[in-house]
């Protein structure tokens, strides 16, 4: 954000509108000629003399802060602590973020401090401590599952679910085949292959099994598949065995590798390890994050913490691979982590046998930060998990229905499929949505870069869609921060807590221009959010928000010293139509006068008052109106008559 453009370093929430071309009223000739008003440099003018807000600094604070401009932020955010000293709680961690930046550590930690006593609630300053025995926490975490078998299995080990094309994909040793048929001396069990079956979509129950037939399927181990998007590839586990040969590591065994296929003229081709694989180590059960951009898997290579690690790699457009990476310490631990699985939530699902459990393999959920370290892991409770090994774990985050597999007993082989509905979320989640639009016009604005913040860290982001519309799933009860931001728009931040129970927030946004584009016929006012420059009852001096106001109007001029204005003062209609008359009149001629009074030459300015003659709405005489809709007829308004 250091190099963004100038012009669109503007204030939040600061009206600039994107009026509609005028037409004269003389002949109804559009005019072409705009003026370009950089609202930031207009309130930098005002503020440098005197003119200054609460609002006014916090609006130039902010506009510096998001655009990374700190040692400029730290000077606004100064003069607000002056005129405020104990402003809102965001603003004394953003003032202190600012002065670490620019190296005045010791007036940050006295920010901080002050922070810590004002606001001892606000979870930045709070300590989190998981002192909770984990068998509670367990405990805690159970009951929240809908479990029976999933339908498929047999008397053999069957594990490893994917869904794909309305298909359920799985690993099963069910083949006993003809007398050369060969079991494994690991498990004394028959190699595994690949299976299907279809999915009922009426009732989730599962067809008739069925085992691939394809060069994926051959003499050993093969598993854990998973399919792109776009029906063209499949990943999937297999012993080191390809084109008839085994490969063997320095103590001739023969490990795992993860497989690459393609799909051509309807079969499965092109068989290849994946390039990070290797003779002397194991690659398994590989899983693609929603954007297919990101692949994890299980793997002991060189580097792991334990028996097995969970480690992601990227894959490039050109189908190329990058180098994997340690998930690291946060979710591998000395013993074993596998069978990662990644949804669009952010959340990745692995099982261990490291992490506090019930025993054997349990299965844990944590959540993939922006930066990738995972954070949050929890055991998903005692329905999932057994003293047995539990892993496998798929879901979708939609439906909440998935499945997982395990040992368990009361199973009919030595590993079975079971389905689920989670019929309670392991934390109160919910949905916070809206609509990204133009404040002024109301236009739907797609494109929008939309982040979530939380504690100033960056939580998850995206692009509002062609409807304008974005969402995330966030967590009960925390405060947010949801920025948005787009080009030639002013940078928008809103601060939100979630309820205490799952649904959904609606949390739209109105962005406003960062460039003023006025043209004859427009209201300037309109550019500054200035609906109506206040007097005290019944008077007409200048009050000093007014003036506040006015150096905006005077700093435009002397920019634009071609500009004319025409400046009308307008009433409701609750007091006397002589009196309203002569009221706005008077205003008018004040806020000519004033302007006059600080250097616009006379012959720039019109005015008078209309006292209550034009009326935006039915708001008449002797007819009942709310308060806000008497306030929508008194304005003031700086009509551009000339450029």
């Amino acid at each position: 954000m250091k190099n963004f453009i100038l012009h669109c370093l503007i204030i939040l929430n600061v009206f600039c509108g994107y009026s509609q071309k005028s037409e004269l009223n003389s002949g109804g000739k559009k005019y072409e000629q705009y003026a370009y008003v950089d609202a930031i440099k207009t309130y930098e003018r005002v503020a440098d003399k005197g003119y200054k807000s609460e609002d006014l600094l916090k609006k130039l604070g902010n506009s510096y802060y998001f655009n990374s401009d700190f040692e400029s932020a730290a000077k606004w955010y100064s003069e607000l602590f002056v005129m405020n000293p104990s402003p809102e709680s965001e603003y004394y961690y953003r003032y202190a973020q600012c002065l670490k930046s620019t190296g005045q550590l010791d007036k940050a930690d006295k920010i901080l401090n002050e922070f810590n006593t004002k606001y001892k609630n606000d979870s930045r300053v709070k300590l989190y401590s998981n002192n909770v025995d984990y068998l509670d926490k367990i405990k805690a975490n159970s009951g929240r599952y809908k479990i029976e078998n999933a339908g498929i299995n047999s008397k053999y080990s069957d594990y490893g679910s994917f869904i794909y094309d309305n298909k359920i994909y799985f690993a099963s040793a069910r083949d006993t085949g003809n007398f050369s048929q060969r079991k494994h001396k690991w498990t004394g069990e028959y190699f595994t292959n690949i299976y299907d079956a279809d999915i009922n979509s009426q009732n989730d129950s599962l067809g008739r099994v069925n085992k691939i037939r394809s060069e994926i399927n051959k003499r050993f181990h093969e598993s854990s598949p998973v399919f792109t998007k776009d029906r063209n590839t499949v990943y999937f586990t297999r012993n080191n065995f390809l084109d008839g040969k085994k490969g063997k590591d320095v103590n001739k065994i023969t490990l795992l590798k993860i497989y690459k296929a393609s799909l051509e003229n309807g079969k499965w081709t092109n068989i290849t390890a994946l390039p990070f694989t290797s003779d002397n180590y194991s690659t398994g059960h590989p899983a693609l994050s929603p954007d297919e951009k990101t692949m994890y898997f299980a793997a002991d290579m060189p580097g792991t913490i334990g028996q097995s690690d969970i480690y992601k790699v990227s894959i490039n457009s050109d189908g190329s691979f990058g180098t994997p990476q340690n998930l690291g310490k946060e979710i591998n631990t000395e013993g074993k982590e596998t069978f990662p699985y990644v949804t669009s939530e952010n959340e990745i699902y692995f099982a261990s046998d490291g992490h506090p459990g019930l025993g054997g393999l349990d299965v844990f959920v944590g959540h993939i930060e922006t930066d990738g370290i995972i954070s949050g892991i929890e055991n998903l409770g005692a329905d999932v998990n057994s003293p047995k090994d539990d892993f496998a774990y798929i879901i979708d985050p939609v439906t909440r229905k998935g499945y997982f597999s395990s040992n368990k007993d009361g199973g009919l082989g030595s590993d079975d499929i079971y389905k689920f509905l989670e019929t309670k979320r392991l934390k109160c989640t919910q949905e916070l949505n809206g609509i990204i639009t133009d404040a002024a016009t109301g236009e739907i604005l797609p494109g929008t870069k939309v982040t979530l913040y939380e504690n100033q860290v960056i939580k998850n982001s995206t692009i509002s869609g062609s409807d304008g519309y974005y969402n995330f799933i966030v967590e009960c009860t925390k405060t947010y921060n949801v920025r948005a931001e787009k080009p030639e728009y002013a940078t928008k931040e809103v601060s939100i807590t979630i309820p205490q129970k799952t649904g959904k927030t609606d949390l739209p946004m109105a962005l406003d221009k960062s460039v003023c584009k006025v043209a004859i016929g427009d209201d300037l006012g309109k550019c500054f959010g200035i609906k109506m420059i206040y007097f005290d009852l019944d008077k007409s001096n200048i009050r000093t928000e007014a003036a506040l106001d006015l150096e905006k109007i005077l700093d435009v001029l002397k920019q634009y010293p071609n500009m004319k204005l025409d400046i009308r003062s307008h009433t409701d209609s609750r007091a006397s139509y002589q009196y309203n008359q002569v009221l706005s009149d008077r205003r008018a001629k004040s806020t000519i006068d004033w302007l006059i009074q600080n250097g616009v030459v006379k012959n720039r300015l019109t005015g008078r008052g209309y006292g209550e003659t034009e009326l935006l709405n039915d708001c008449f005489d002797n007819i009942n109106c709310t308060e806000e809709q008497h306030q929508m007829n008194r304005r003031s308004e700086f009509i551009i008559t000339g450029l």
